[in-house]
């Protein structure tokens, strides 16, 4: 069989009320450094890089991600990943079809079997007009909440509590929506002059988010107008920059939460919140629980 599969993904134009995605598989993987064999899959997968680089070669392109990116992973193309890291790559992947139209059962069933193509398997791609398909540009850099949503998918598909189905369906329309609409930001930041800038300055924050960041004092360094500094920046990173900022504390905090016994007061002061009672207030807010609640849960789960 021929490596040129110019058929593929196969797509289907239809209303965003006929998007029903079924899940197939999601899961968090911490892989050392390898190299992954050529294949096709049935699904799709979106596949995140929490931490480490990734290589992956699809059909005939290459693209290198960094922590922070996601790569859609079309049915019916080759490709091959490799870890690039030094140190172990962690991973969110999630396979699934945009119909639930896809039968299974195993995660075999996902990947081909060159010697058995079953052609009638390959999953539909949905494309809803006025974004363009998901895998025209498959590299994304998904805004935070859009992280935290993967994040809750995976645990809902590996405890699989009654009615889990329901739940991973709702945030996975809530993920694809995200990066489709990531579209627009892209497409804006692409007719910037600034937007190496604006993106060094995320970089920055992503380091640094305990620190003392304002509009003001950005905008200052940026050598721009408020204003407009807070328009390109939402142009890049699909959010205003307060909202960028207070979702990345967030983040951390419910990683520091979970990984360590550091007291409540000192994980709110390492994320920028030196008022714990300001902390549990915007913790509680963004989680729907308190941070001392939260602790306690995911200790449980």
């Amino acid at each position: 069989m021929s490596d040129k599969n110019p058929s593929y993904p196969l797509r289907k134009q239809v209303p965003s009320r006929d998007w029903s995605p079924g899940i197939h598989y999601a899961q968090l993987q911490t892989l050392p450094p390898c190299t992954f064999p050529r294949r096709r899959l049935y699904d799709f997968e979106l596949l995140y890089v929490r931490q480490g680089k990734l290589l992956t070669k699809m059909d005939t392109e290459e693209y290198i991600l960094n922590a922070g990116q996601l790569i859609f992973l079309s049915s019916g193309l080759y490709h091959q990943n490799a870890i690039l890291s030094d140190s172990d790559t962690k991973l969110i992947g999630i396979h699934f079809d945009f119909f639930g139209e896809s039968i299974i059962t195993h995660e075999e069933d996902m990947v081909v079997n060159e010697d058995e193509v079953m052609h009638d398997k390959f999953a539909f791609e949905a494309v809803t007009a006025p974004f363009m398909p998901l895998s025209q540009e498959p590299v994304y850099s998904p805004p935070p909440e859009c992280v935290h949503a993967m994040e809750q998918l995976v645990h809902e598909f590996t405890m699989r509590p009654a009615g889990y189905e329901w739940v991973c369906r709702g945030l996975l329309l809530g993920i694809l929506t995200s990066l489709l609409r990531t579209q627009n930001s892209r497409d804006a930041a692409k007719s910037s002059v600034h937007t190496e800038r604006i993106r060094a300055l995320i970089d920055e924050i992503e380091e640094r988010s305990a620190e003392r960041w304002t509009n003001k004092s950005m905008a200052a360094a940026m050598n721009m107008h408020e204003d407009h500094f807070a328009k390109l920046f939402r142009e890049v990173a699909g959010m205003p920059p307060g909202e960028y900022l207070r979702s990345i504390r967030h983040r951390e905090a419910r990683k520091l939460l979970r990984e360590t016994d550091w007291p409540i007061e000192r994980v709110g002061d390492q994320v920028g919140y030196p008022d714990i009672h300001y902390f549990s207030r915007v913790f509680t807010a963004n989680e729907g629980i308190s941070p001392r609640a939260y602790r306690k849960l995911s200790r449980i789960l």
